[in-house]
């Protein structure tokens, strides 16, 4: 049939025009699209296009669902029907138990996957993959299995999906930004058509103002239903500037959270008052590093009160005990908290710094600690008691520990008071004057009686 023009059924829309377009200039693109968009019909058509198009051997394309049976019901339908032209005039074979697509001038293979059995995928060479619903998938199926495999050839990759929280799809969409392979786009309800006017103003009514930005709007900024902190909270937080000035009346407190293994980190983390100042992050050391690490940043800011986990830092603990430094105080993550609404005392340290945060809070503009802080989600108990969701669970779904946002609610943990002030002299100097004698053994930094 060479030379003969075969018509696949496929008017694109506007923007999917503009989507197609991006896919041609950028080798990775991310797009946030609202729910019955077409973007499944999108990623089809830019792998059938590719495909039919490859000018090498043995061109491998993978299209990923979260699970194999979504992906057989919904892509795997679709697929077959666009190239059912192809087959009929002999240019495609349709294989129905591997679930694959085979161009016969070219030799190349679209194949169907599931996200839910990774390891079906492992040891290709890819030369091009869709990943859809990337927020329901395990961070690993890009990192570990599809991106490597992509190298080879210096394969391309697209991600499409409707933002559910903070997962692997908010972290790819918002780093798109910054690299230049990369591209992301973001179209919600009122951008693509694809739903009638009145449908849309009914869903409007109908879902909730949360559901309706985050599955019509596509926005990441709006919380789930069991998220704890929102993105949009917390990038207001981000840029919040708070003037040296409006903080000096505040205590200043250290947030220590010791790494327990692994790829988690040592983070001590400063704050006075609304501002959370640079944290300091690090990756394999010890207790003794950590413990001089934190001593060194006591002598330096000179602390009212520092806060460590007692679960990994006991060993921290220990030496700064030891070296005599008084203003120590170990935290249970695990243990009573002061208000009995919450499970434990790590719920309650991040539900007092959600109300920092809303009211008024500010915080590095660092995108790792954004997600970090809008990672957990949290949970009523049998007793009706509030739970944040565990660092193994965060794991489980995928995301790294956060411990940035552990250390900055430490500085949570309890009231602290002032126990030294900032002093502007006549000739603009500034001193920083003890309240209380450091050497007194009753010093109590939770006790305000002492400023008396």
């Amino acid at each position: 049939m060479s030379g003969q023009r075969i018509n696949l059924g496929y008017y694109a829309r506007v923007w999917q025009s503009e989507c197609h377009l991006a896919m041609s200039r950028y080798r990775f693109v991310v797009l946030a699209l609202h729910r019955r968009a077409g973007k499944t019909e999108l990623a089809i058509m830019q792998l059938i296009d590719r495909a039919m198009r490859f000018d090498k051997d043995l061109g491998l394309f993978f299209y990923v669902a979260p699970y194999l049976k979504q992906a057989k019901a919904i892509a795997w339908a679709r697929l077959k029907a666009r190239v059912e032209p192809l087959r009929r005039y002999g240019q495609v074979e349709v294989n129905e138990g591997e679930l694959t697509v085979v161009f016969k001038h070219n030799g190349a293979v679209i194949r169907i996957f599931g996200a839910d059995n990774p390891d079906a995928m492992r040891g290709v060479r890819l030369d091009g993959a869709v990943m859809d619903e990337v927020a329901q998938m395990k961070p690993e199926v890009w990192r570990e299995i599809i991106q490597p495999a992509l190298s080879d050839r210096m394969g391309w990759a697209l991600f499409i999906g409707t933002p559910k929280g903070v997962n692997l799809f908010s972290e790819l969409f918002y780093r798109a930004k910054d690299l230049a392979d990369w591209h992301s786009g973001r179209w919600t309800v009122y951008d693509t058509d694809a739903l009638d006017p009145t449908e849309v103003e009914r869903l409007k009514r109908d879902m909730t103002d949360e559901a309706f930005a985050r599955e019509m709007m596509c926005s990441f900024e709006a919380a789930g239903d069991d998220q704890l902190i929102s993105l949009s909270d917390v990038d207001v937080a981000a840029n919040r500037v708070i003037p040296p000035r409006d903080i000096t009346h505040a205590a200043r407190i250290l947030g220590a959270d010791p790494a327990r293994f692994g790829d988690d980190r040592s983070v001590i983390f400063p704050r006075q008052g609304l501002a959370a100042l640079k944290p300091e992050v690090y990756r394999g050391i010890d207790n003794m590093d950590l413990a001089g690490r934190v001593a060194r940043r006591i002598d330096e800011w000179k602390p009212d009160a520092v806060f460590i986990d007692a679960g990994n830092g006991g060993g921290v603990i220990d030496r700064l005990r030891q070296l005599g430094y008084k203003t120590v105080i170990e935290v249970n993550f695990g243990g009573k908290p002061i208000d009995t609404g919450y499970v434990n005392k790590r719920s309650e340290m991040w539900f007092l710094m959600r109300e920092w945060i809303r009211n008024g809070g500010s915080i590095p503009n660092n995108v790792d600690l954004r997600q970090d802080l809008a990672t957990p989600t949290y949970y009523f108990d049998t007793a009706n008691r509030i739970a944040l969701e565990s660092k193994d669970d965060i794991k489980k779904r995928g995301l790294p520990s956060p411990d940035p946002g552990d250390a900055l609610a430490l500085t949570f943990a309890q009231p602290v008071a002032q126990r030294a002030m900032d002093l502007t002299l006549h000739d603009g100097q500034r001193l920083r004057v003890d309240i209380h004698n450091d050497t007194r053994p009753d010093y109590d930094p939770y006790n305000s009686s002492l400023l008396r």
